[in-house]
Protein backbone atom coordinates (compact mmCIF):
# COMPACT_ATOMS: atom_id res chain seq x y z
CA UNK A 1 0.00 0.00 0.00
CA UNK A 2 1.32 3.27 -1.13
CA UNK A 3 1.74 5.74 1.62
CA UNK A 4 -0.66 8.49 2.39
CA UNK A 5 0.80 12.48 2.57
CA UNK A 6 -1.07 12.46 5.66
CA UNK A 7 -0.24 10.67 9.34
CA UNK A 8 -4.33 10.16 10.13
CA UNK A 9 -4.28 8.77 6.53
CA UNK A 10 -1.57 6.58 6.60
CA UNK A 11 -2.99 5.50 10.18
CA UNK A 12 -6.83 4.96 8.97
CA UNK A 13 -5.45 3.23 6.00
CA UNK A 14 -3.67 0.84 8.00
CA UNK A 15 -6.14 0.21 10.53
CA UNK A 16 -8.89 -0.68 8.28
CA UNK A 17 -7.26 -2.73 5.60
CA UNK A 18 -4.78 -4.41 7.72
CA UNK A 19 -5.41 -4.41 11.07
CA UNK A 20 -9.09 -5.38 10.93
CA UNK A 21 -10.53 -8.77 9.55
CA UNK A 22 -12.94 -8.28 7.04
CA UNK A 23 -16.16 -9.66 8.88
CA UNK A 24 -15.78 -6.67 11.55
CA UNK A 25 -16.12 -4.52 8.62
CA UNK A 26 -20.16 -5.27 8.81
CA UNK A 27 -20.99 -6.13 12.48
CA UNK A 28 -21.77 -3.94 15.79
CA UNK A 29 -18.61 -4.88 18.07
CA UNK A 30 -18.28 -1.94 21.15
CA UNK A 31 -14.53 -2.66 21.49
CA UNK A 32 -14.09 -1.83 17.70
CA UNK A 33 -16.20 1.08 17.84
CA UNK A 34 -14.61 2.62 20.97
CA UNK A 35 -11.18 1.91 19.17
CA UNK A 36 -11.81 3.60 16.48
CA UNK A 37 -13.82 6.23 18.25
CA UNK A 38 -10.03 6.71 20.25
CA UNK A 39 -7.74 6.69 17.23
CA UNK A 40 -10.20 7.88 14.68
CA UNK A 41 -12.28 10.63 16.20
CA UNK A 42 -10.17 13.62 17.04
CA UNK A 43 -9.23 13.67 13.05
CA UNK A 44 -13.25 13.49 12.15
CA UNK A 45 -13.89 16.36 14.47
CA UNK A 46 -11.12 18.20 13.38
CA UNK A 47 -11.45 17.34 9.36
CA UNK A 48 -15.12 17.52 8.75
CA UNK A 49 -15.69 21.36 8.29
CA UNK A 50 -12.72 21.70 5.39
CA UNK A 51 -14.01 21.46 1.46
CA UNK A 52 -13.66 17.81 -0.37
CA UNK A 53 -11.07 19.38 -2.61
CA UNK A 54 -8.44 19.31 0.78
CA UNK A 55 -9.03 15.88 0.27
CA UNK A 56 -8.41 15.43 -3.41
CA UNK A 57 -4.62 15.73 -3.51
CA UNK A 58 -3.54 12.34 -3.33
CA UNK A 59 -5.15 8.81 -3.65
CA UNK A 60 -4.36 7.59 -0.83
CA UNK A 61 -5.28 10.72 1.02
CA UNK A 62 -8.67 10.34 -0.48
CA UNK A 63 -9.90 7.05 0.10
CA UNK A 64 -8.82 7.82 3.70
CA UNK A 65 -10.57 10.56 4.08
CA UNK A 66 -13.92 8.26 2.40
CA UNK A 67 -13.12 5.97 5.22
CA UNK A 68 -12.76 8.96 8.27
CA UNK A 69 -16.36 10.29 6.72
CA UNK A 70 -18.12 8.02 6.01
CA UNK A 71 -17.28 4.67 8.22
CA UNK A 72 -15.64 6.39 10.96
CA UNK A 73 -19.00 7.98 12.32
CA UNK A 74 -20.97 4.84 11.76
CA UNK A 75 -19.16 3.48 14.05
CA UNK A 76 -18.64 6.22 16.56
CA UNK A 77 -22.30 7.50 16.59
CA UNK A 78 -24.10 4.26 16.03
CA UNK A 79 -28.02 4.45 16.81
CA UNK A 80 -27.23 8.70 16.74
CA UNK A 81 -27.68 11.16 13.82
CA UNK A 82 -24.54 12.01 13.99
CA UNK A 83 -23.49 9.03 11.93
CA UNK A 84 -24.57 10.23 8.49
CA UNK A 85 -23.50 13.57 9.39
CA UNK A 86 -20.52 13.93 7.36
CA UNK A 87 -21.92 11.43 4.34
CA UNK A 88 -22.43 14.83 1.79
CA UNK A 89 -18.22 15.43 2.34
CA UNK A 90 -17.41 11.33 2.17
CA UNK A 91 -19.65 11.36 -1.31
CA UNK A 92 -17.99 14.70 -2.73
CA UNK A 93 -14.39 13.07 -1.75
CA UNK A 94 -15.38 9.68 -3.60
CA UNK A 95 -16.61 11.10 -6.11
CA UNK A 96 -13.36 13.42 -7.02
CA UNK A 97 -11.75 10.10 -6.82
CA UNK A 98 -13.84 8.61 -8.89
CA UNK A 99 -13.62 10.97 -11.69
CA UNK A 100 -9.34 10.97 -11.15
CA UNK A 101 -9.83 6.82 -11.89
CA UNK A 102 -8.05 6.18 -8.40
CA UNK A 103 -10.54 3.61 -7.47
CA UNK A 104 -8.47 0.72 -10.69
CA UNK A 105 -5.65 -0.82 -9.28
CA UNK A 106 -7.25 -1.08 -5.87
CA UNK A 107 -8.38 -4.30 -4.17
CA UNK A 108 -12.15 -5.24 -4.35
CA UNK A 109 -12.13 -4.21 -0.41
CA UNK A 110 -10.25 -1.14 -0.90
CA UNK A 111 -12.96 -0.03 -4.21
CA UNK A 112 -15.91 -1.12 -1.93
CA UNK A 113 -15.22 1.13 1.03
CA UNK A 114 -14.42 3.94 -1.81
CA UNK A 115 -18.41 3.35 -3.23
CA UNK A 116 -19.69 3.17 -0.10
CA UNK A 117 -20.81 6.82 0.58
CA UNK A 118 -23.13 6.38 -2.78
CA UNK A 119 -25.26 3.61 -1.38
CA UNK A 120 -25.38 5.47 1.93
CA UNK A 121 -27.26 8.01 0.18
CA UNK A 122 -30.76 8.81 0.06
CA UNK A 123 -30.71 10.46 -3.64
CA UNK A 124 -31.72 7.60 -6.24
CA UNK A 125 -29.00 9.12 -8.78
CA UNK A 126 -26.52 8.00 -5.77
CA UNK A 127 -28.38 4.96 -5.68
CA UNK A 128 -28.26 4.03 -9.17
CA UNK A 129 -24.53 4.70 -9.34
CA UNK A 130 -24.22 2.75 -6.31
CA UNK A 131 -25.75 -0.29 -8.50
CA UNK A 132 -23.54 0.30 -11.03
CA UNK A 133 -20.11 0.92 -9.54
CA UNK A 134 -21.09 -2.77 -7.19
CA UNK A 135 -21.88 -4.48 -10.31
CA UNK A 136 -18.70 -4.01 -11.57
CA UNK A 137 -17.24 -5.41 -9.19
CA UNK A 138 -18.07 -8.94 -10.14
CA UNK A 139 -19.49 -9.44 -6.79
CA UNK A 140 -23.17 -10.36 -6.59
CA UNK A 141 -23.43 -10.43 -3.21
CA UNK A 142 -22.16 -6.42 -2.95
CA UNK A 143 -24.03 -5.56 -6.51
CA UNK A 144 -27.37 -7.43 -4.38
CA UNK A 145 -26.63 -5.50 -1.56
CA UNK A 146 -26.36 -2.47 -3.62
CA UNK A 147 -29.56 -3.49 -5.48
CA UNK A 148 -31.76 -3.65 -1.99
CA UNK A 149 -30.28 -0.35 -0.78
CA UNK A 150 -31.26 1.42 -3.89
CA UNK A 151 -35.33 -0.38 -4.11
CA UNK A 152 -35.43 1.50 -0.31
CA UNK A 153 -34.78 4.84 -1.35
CA UNK A 154 -37.03 4.16 -5.03
CA UNK A 155 -39.64 2.87 -3.06
CA UNK A 156 -39.90 5.80 -0.13
CA UNK A 157 -36.91 8.27 -1.15
CA UNK A 158 -35.22 7.81 2.12
CA UNK A 159 -33.85 4.69 4.31
CA UNK A 160 -36.89 3.55 6.98
CA UNK A 161 -34.14 2.25 9.35
CA UNK A 162 -33.25 5.84 9.65
CA UNK A 163 -36.22 7.22 10.44
CA UNK A 164 -36.41 7.10 14.09
CA UNK A 165 -32.44 8.11 14.54
CA UNK A 166 -33.53 11.25 12.82
CA UNK A 167 -36.68 12.04 14.18
CA UNK A 168 -38.80 10.94 11.19
CA UNK A 169 -41.97 9.42 11.37
CA UNK A 170 -42.30 6.12 9.77
CA UNK A 171 -45.22 4.73 7.55
CA UNK A 172 -47.03 1.67 7.84
CA UNK A 173 -44.78 0.57 4.75
CA UNK A 174 -41.67 1.82 6.18
CA UNK A 175 -42.04 -0.01 9.53
CA UNK A 176 -42.85 -3.36 7.63
CA UNK A 177 -39.69 -2.67 5.25
CA UNK A 178 -37.61 -2.47 8.05
CA UNK A 179 -39.34 -6.15 9.55
CA UNK A 180 -38.60 -7.54 6.57
CA UNK A 181 -35.01 -6.94 7.25
CA UNK A 182 -34.37 -4.11 5.65
CA UNK A 183 -32.22 -2.23 8.45
CA UNK A 184 -28.76 -2.20 7.75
Amino acid sequence: MAGASRRWAAELLQFWFCELAPEQYWRRDAALDAEIVRRFLPDWSALRTRPAEAFLGDRETARAAVLLFDQVPRNAFRDDPRAYSSDDLARAIASGALERGWDQGLTHAERQFLYMPFMHSEAIADQDRSVALFAALGDRSAAEFAERHRAMIARFGRFPHRNARLGRTSSPAELAAIAAGNAW
